[in-house]
C-alpha cells in the first residue's frame, strides 16, 4: 500500500512538473512572439523614414543635420541587438524624428504636401501600432517574470534554466510626454 502511494505521489509530482514546464514554454513563446510583433511595426517605420526624409529634403535642403541625425539614428535602431539597446536606439529615432516635424512646421508649402501628410499619418498609425505591440509585449515577459519569480514555478524554471526577459520600457522622451503640461499665465 505504502509503494502504491509513493508512486502516486511520484507521477502527481512528475505530471505538475511538466505541466509547469509547457506553461514556462509556452510563456517564452508568447514573448517572443509579442517580440517578432514588435519587430514587423518597427521595421514598417524603418521603411517609411527615409520617403519622409525626402520629401522633407525636397522643401529644407538646408536642413542637413536634421536629416544626418535621422539616417545616423535608423541605422543604430535598425542594428541593435538586445532589447536594452533597441529601445534605446529606438528613443533617440523618436527625437529625431520630433526634429524632422519641426522643421515641416517651418514650411507650410511642406505641410500642405498630399506625400507628406500621408507619410505622416502612415507613421503616426505604425508608432500606435507598436505602442499596442509594446504593451502586449510587456504583458508576456511581466507573466513569463512573475511565473520565474514565484513559488514553486521558480523551482522548475531554475531546473530548466527558464531565465527573465527585459521589459521594452518608454524612453526618457516619451516618459516625459506623459508628463501634465504644466500652463502659466
Amino acid at each position: 500500500m505504502t509503494l502504491y502511494i509513493i508512486i502516486a505521489i511520484l507521477v502527481v509530482l512528475g505530471l505538475w512538473f511538466v505541466a509547469t514546464y509547457n506553461h514556462f514554454v509556452r510563456l517564452v513563446n508568447r514573448a517572443k512572439e509579442a517580440w517578432a510583433d514588435i519587430d514587423v511595426q518597427l521595421k514598417r517605420r524603418y521603411d517609411l523614414i527615409p520617403n519622409l526624409v525626402n520629401t522633407v529634403k525636397g522643401y529644407a535642403t538646408h536642413e542637413a543635420s536634421a536629416f544626418e541625425n535621422v539616417t545616423r539614428a535608423r541605422a543604430a535602431a535598425m542594428g541593435a541587438g538586445t532589447v536594452a539597446g533597441r529601445v534605446q536606439a529606438e528613443n533617440e529615432l523618436s527625437g529625431a524624428l520630433k526634429s524632422i516635424f519641426a522643421i515641416a512646421e517651418a514650411y507650410p508649402e511642406l505641410k500642405a504636401n498630399q506625400n507628406f501628410l500621408s507619410l505622416q499619418s502612415e507613421l503616426s498609425d505604425t508608432e500606435n501600432k507598436i505602442q499596442a505591440a509594446r504593451r502586449f509585449y510587456n504583458t508576456n515577459v511581466r507573466d513569463l517574470n512573475t511565473g520565474i519569480q514565484s513559488f514553486p514555478g521558480n523551482l522548475i524554471a531554475g531546473l530548466a534554466h527558464f531565465s527573465k526577459m527585459e521589459y521594452f520600457e518608454l524612453g526618457e522622451a516619451e516618459a516625459a510626454a506623459r508628463e501634465p503640461v504644466e500652463v502659466k499665465f
